[in-house]
């Protein structure tokens, strides 16, 4: 298989801290500044797969891109500059310990959640006689604790608000931005032909300001459906067809493993690792309207390390 970004420790010009998360690796460098470092790491149920999908930390870090500037009229987003194809350089904020996940559909960890015979999830009340894949008449956000290790955790307002982890003054805005956020990125894949289903947000305070931080509306942290032939597929009980990793899940599912404890994380076959790489090319495409150009994979971590350092000191 080509090379990959999957485990690599870099050393920044002025760097002071480093912080490795599943897919993304954060240093802190001079002057107030993160460099995150996208990887080719693929985790599913929390769990990091012992293997790299090639071009998909460029994949992440063009999408995330793509929309975080077409969000700054909504928020104050983290970014400064992409000087590499998976490297984003922003804004250190003091990160808010929540994930703001929004579904607009009955799909995924929310069907999962349904088909037991729950009709609350995170307080929000799910409707009797529904099918997966429905849409709810208003999207629903069903927030998740951030943990540094292991699984986050579902949580209701209620909760958030009890454990003061923010304000209620705050929460409200985390809301409201939110439901912008969402808006703003279903209207743009509307236009490319798809439907946003479901994604997340996560946000950072820089001097008491707001700031949206980390990804947006990629493969890693969101779902799409294919429009065309959504409202026939589910008539006649169709799989939708979906623009996001589920299908790794449901692969790992097939060779019995989601995360839980005893598992062992099941060889990726090269065969199946080109088509994760396709899968995330093909959406990149489909969702920015642009065609993705491949960086040259050889001498990669050399290439980010000079990249940055060159970044550094330009700035």
């Amino acid at each position: 298989m080509s090379k990959t970004l999957h485990q690599a420790t870099f050393q920044f010009e002025g760097q002071t801290s480093a912080y490795h998360g599943k897919v993304r690796d954060m240093y802190r460098v001079g002057g107030g500044n993160i460099v995150a470092v996208v990887s080719d790491r693929i985790s599913a149920f929390d769990v990091v797969m012992p293997k790299g999908i090639p071009y998909k930390g460029q994949v992440l870090n063009g999408i995330a891109s793509h929309f975080l500037d077409a969000v700054e009229d909504i928020v104050p987003t983290w970014k400064k500059a992409t000087p590499h194809s998976q490297v984003t350089i922003g804004y250190a904020c003091e990160p808010i310990r929540l994930e703001m996940v929004i579904r607009g559909y009955l799909t995924g960890h929310a069907w999962r959640t349904y088909k037991t015979g729950t009709r609350i999830l995170c307080g929000e009340s799910m409707p009797e006689g529904m099918n997966e894949h429905d849409a709810f008449d208003e999207p629903i956000i069903t927030p998740a604790t951030k943990a540094d290790e292991g699984h986050d955790e579902d949580i209701s307002k209620t909760a958030i608000l009890d454990r003061k982890i923010v304000s209620p003054e705050l929460y409200d805005e985390l809301e409201r931005i939110t439901r912008a956020l969402f808006k703003r990125g279903t209207e743009m894949a509307a236009k490319q032909g798809l439907i946003l289903v479901d994604t997340k947000y996560e946000f950072g305070l820089l001097n008491g300001e707001l700031m949206l931080i980390d990804e947006i509306h990629t493969p890693d942290s969101s779902r799409y459906f294919i429009s065309e032939g959504y409202a026939e597929r589910q008539k006649s009980g169709v799989a939708q067809q979906q623009l996001s990793k589920e299908f790794v899940r449901e692969w790992l599912m097939e060779h019995n493993f989601m995360g839980l404890e005893g598992q062992s994380t099941p060889d990726m076959p090269d065969e199946f690792i080109r088509e994760i790489t396709n899968r995330y090319i093909n959406l990149y495409e489909r969702v920015t309207g642009q065609e993705f150009v491949r960086f040259p994979l050889e001498n990669l971590e050399q290439d980010i390390q000079d990249t940055v350092n060159n970044w550094i000191q330009e700035h």
